[in-house]
């Protein structure tokens, strides 16, 4: 994948203003901790998350996403008539019909003529958003696009921990403990053409790979598969997930690399998916990048699923981390297996 004609004209994102540390997590699993004789402080240590956000009970998704992507329309001083296209692209959503990027785009006040859809692919979805707008911008069919997504934490978190308290096994902990590190919020990308745009952020290119036989090692939906059932779980093999998301990461920075052109040594910073130290330290050693070229927020916001990559991103060019010119790889893996990587010459 390359593009010529396509600009990354504004981040945005909104969080919640309530925190939940590890500490409170580690004290709601008593229970499951004291069967298994698991000390307290053992989240914090495994992950490296010292807390995460939580939306206040009953946010809808579409009217947070719809508050980031105002913010982005706003910041890049673009008109929500110029916008030809309306992505959302979370895990959650308000229903399961319509699509929730219907409610985004009611609220954001588009035209008839955009084109209002969902993409779901776990944690890669705001990135294949991006991709979806990148290719119609360089087709010519629209002049800007906004992908939004928003992530909820909170009804997961307390299915779960209800669960592993109820089954205090260390098959229940091994499988609910990276549930545990999720977090919340909501982020929005405003992608232009270049000849409309008064970003000078350029997409140059992407690479994807997938790895599907690996679907079964992180899921998150109704316990019995089927929609009409009420609970829902998530269960992960976190050890599984590294092991396989690591070498199909690699594979596709390769890829990514040639289709960039880039060096290694010639990309200043990552971004990468955030999901907790051990996955960081694991995917930036294999591909050969140091940590100082990474700006992290899973310390302090957990992993918020398709949210977490570009709302890191936001918070590190709001901090002057990221600097004109500089050559930028956006870095996603997400359960299925699927890896998405994009190169931005900032």
């Amino acid at each position: 994948m390359r593009w010529s004609k396509v600009n990354v004209e504004a981040i945005a994102f909104e969080l919640p203003t309530e925190s939940v540390t590890s500490a409170q997590l580690d004290a709601r699993l008593g229970p499951i901790h004291e069967a298994l004789k698991i000390s307290p402080g053992q989240l914090e240590a495994l992950t490296g998350i010292r807390e995460r956000r939580q939306w206040p009970p009953n946010t809808t998704m579409s009217s947070v996403a719809a508050r980031a992507g105002q913010k982005a329309l706003e910041r890049a001083g673009v008109s929500v008539d110029d916008v030809g296209a309306v992505i959302y692209a979370g895990v959650c959503r308000d229903n399961l019909e319509p699509a929730t990027a219907c409610a985004v785009a009611a609220e954001l006040g588009t035209g008839a003529e955009t084109l209002v859809f969902d993409v779901s692919n776990a944690c890669l979805g705001v990135l294949n958003g991006m991709v979806e707008l990148a290719n119609r911008i360089e087709l010519g069919q629209l002049r800007a696009g906004l992908v939004v997504s928003a992530e909820s934490s909170r009804e997961i978190v307390d299915a779960t921990i209800e669960r592993m308290n109820r089954e205090p096994t260390m098959e229940r902990y091994r499988l609910g403990l990276a549930t545990m590190t999720g977090g919340s919020g909501a982020a929005a990308v405003l992608l232009t053409a270049s000849d409309f745009s008064a970003s000078e952020h350029r997409l140059v290119a992407g690479a994807a790979l997938s790895a599907p036989k690996h679907h079964r090692i992180c899921r998150w939906g109704p316990s019995s598969g089927l929609l009409g059932e009420r609970a829902n779980v998530m269960e992960t093999d976190a050890s599984q997930v590294l092991e396989h998301g690591v070498e199909l990461g690699r594979a596709t920075w390769d890829r990514l690399l040639a289709n960039s052109g880039w060096r290694r040594d010639e990309i200043d910073r990552v971004i990468c998916h955030q999901v907790g130290s051990a996955n960081r330290r694991d995917i930036l050693s294999t591909i050969g990048i140091s940590e100082s070229k990474d700006f992290s927020t899973f310390e302090r916001l957990g992993n918020m699923g398709t949210v977490s990559l570009p709302i890191t991103a936001a918070m590190a060019d709001d901090a002057g981390v990221l600097q004109a010119g500089q050559r930028i790889a956006l870095l996603g893996i997400g359960s299925g297996l699927n890896c998405l990587m994009l190169g931005v010459q900032w």
